[in-house]
């Protein structure tokens, strides 16, 4: 992704690609770009949550390990 991005706004453009493409408002020609932006989301999305689960895991580790000395 060239540009830097939240995860919220991810979401918020990826339900925006999901409504058109359900509402078929876009036309064939779009199909295309607009599904490879909706897989890129998709990625980012899959890796913000991956590493936000392996910092909060760490954190409770070493909340956890503080309690055990």
């Amino acid at each position: 992704m060239s540009k830097s991005i939240t995860y919220t706004q991810a979401i918020a453009e990826l339900e925006t690609i999901v409504s058109e493409i359900e509402n078929a408002s876009i036309g064939v020609d779009e199909l295309s770009e607009k599904v490879k932006r909706a897989a890129e989301l998709i990625r980012f999305c899959r890796n913000k949550l991956t590493s936000t689960e392996k910092e909060v895991n760490s954190i409770l580790k070493s909340i956890e390990d503080e309690n055990d000395e």
